[in-house]
Order: C-alpha cells, then structure tokens, then sequence
C-alpha cells in the first residue's frame, strides 16, 4: 500500500498524485512536491489516502513538505516575475513578427525554467525566440502551444449563459463534447447556439447527458407502434426531460387525434416499425421499464 495525496498547481487545473509516506498532510495545506519539471508548489486537494500499488500505472512523484512562509513569498514573487517576462516576450514575439499569441508565462518554483504558453493556427519557427528569451533570463526556455479551450481557460470569460466560464471556475479537465450530444438534447445546430468562448462546443453539453440517457433508454423511439389507455397509436414525437410522447392514434380509417401523453400511458410496445401486425411480439411497459 501507498499513501497518497491529490494536488494542483492552478486554481482549477488538473489533479496530480505524489506519495506522502512521511508526514501528515490535509487538504487545504500548500505543500512543496517533486515533479518531472523539477520543485514546485502546489495545494493539496485529495486529502492521504492510501492506494495499492498494483493499481498505480506509474511511480509516483514525493510530497517533500508543508510550504513554509518563505516558500509561499517565492511563489507570489514568481507570479510577478511571469507577468513581466509576459510583457518582455510580447515584444519580443513582435518584433520577430512570429504567427503566435502569448497566453500565459510561467515559472517553475526553483527557478530553473520559465515556460511560455501560446497558441498559433499552425506551426511557429520559435527559435530566435527561444534564443532571444534565453540570453534575457538566463535560464532554460520552453515555449508549449496549447489549445483553444485551454486559452479560455487560462483568461476566463462569461459564457452566454451569463456566469463565468466553467472552464476557469471548476472543470479541472476538459471531456469530450461531440455534436450527437446536442442532436439528443434536440438543441439548435446552429454553431453560435451551442459554442462556447473558446469557439468549440460548449462543456456544459455533457453534464445533461446521463439523464438525457437514462430518460431515452426507458422511452419508445419515433415510428413504434403501441398500446395506450386511449387505443393503438404511432409515435411521431418526444419530449424527453417532460417524460411525454406525441402519438397519432387512428380513430377509424380517415380520422386520427394527436395527443400528447405521460410515459407511463403506454402500456405495451407493439411494434418497431410503422404497420400494424398483429403478429408482432408485444412488449409490455412494465418490461421495459
């Protein structure tokens, strides 16, 4: 077994584990962890908890200490220093006239490199800038390019729903979004209904769809024949969260109602296509459900 603790680097960032066998550590506390960057300092966020080894795909990193007050006035002092080497960099970027947007600088906590974020529609030929940004600060360089969903969530914005974005407010990481989500949750395509500031589809698209799921799996689809407490019908509709089907029911040959009608006023799925056979097998709601 291994004890372990969860912590991040940024407000909302991504949760890294390290291994905490010496000390006791709580969630809160700012600690000071060996990373493949080499010091930094982080927050813990997963309280010690311990874990078998068997299930650790990789070995993990130490917890060296609780931060000290001193280690705490390093860290703001690094903040700082990034946001001039961001003014510095900005300059340099333009007078190399590079295809590229500076996003973010960052120091590591021992100060032995800085690392620039940026994003770029394509590939940058940053090596006089890399050189450049070198013989300035002396210490090692790294440029990274990022993604536009990680700019929004570096800068922050209001979404159009009208808070902030859940990117910089409480995601720690991104998950697949695809457009089949909005198709179910019978949203406009249109992509300037359902982006976000980042110009991808919006997040929030999957938070909904485990209910959106859930509901469906226990609703006919469109075009099954079934049994209602108002006769046979065709369903030619849902309202998947209201837990309604339109149906068409055949009063006689020429005439038909449409109602909209409960789930639970189905009482058998008759068929799964669009004839009456009597010699379909019946499904009973109570089955399905």
């Amino acid at each position: 077994m291994r004890c372990v603790i969860g912590a991040r680097f940024k407000k909302v960032g991504k949760i890294y584990y390290f291994s905490c066998e010496e000390f006791e550590v709580n969630v809160g506390d700012y600690i000071i962890v060996e990373t493949s960057r080499g010091i930094e300092y982080g927050k813990c966020v997963i309280g010690m908890k311990d874990v078998d080894d068997n299930t650790l795909s990789n070995p993990l990193k130490k917890c060296i200490r609780i931060a000290t007050e001193e280690d705490k006035k390093i860290y703001h002092e690094n903040k700082k220093k990034g946001k001039e080497a961001f003014d510095i960099a900005n300059k340099k970027i333009r007078e190399l006239d590079l295809k590229m947007n500076l996003v973010e600088v960052e120091y590591t906590f021992d100060n032995n490199k800085i690392i620039f974020y940026f994003i770029a529609d394509g590939r940058v030929d940053f090596r006089n800038l890399v050189k450049n940004l070198a013989s300035i600060f002396k210490v090692r360089i790294e440029l990274r390019q990022i993604g536009v969903r990680d700019e929004a969530k570096s800068v922050g914005g209001i979404g159009t729903c009208g808070r902030t974005l859940c990117c910089s407010t409480f995601l720690g990481d991104f998950t697949s979004v695809s457009i089949k989500m909005a198709k179910e949750q019978d949203l406009s395509l249109n992509p300037s209904k359902i982006s976000g500031m980042c110009g991808r589809l919006m997040c929030c698209l999957k938070y909904e769809q485990d209910t959106y799921d859930y509901i469906k799996n226990k609703m006919p689809r469109i075009g099954y024949i079934v049994d209602t407490k108002f006769g046979r019908a065709e369903v030619i509709g849902l309202s998947i969260l209201k837990e309604r089907v339109k149906v068409r029911i055949m009063l006689n040959q020429y005439e038909e109602v449409i109602r909209d009608i409960e789930i639970n006023d189905i009482t058998a799925y008759i068929s799964k296509n669009n004839e009456f056979d009597n010699n379909t097998a019946t499904y009973f709601i109570n089955d399905i459900l």
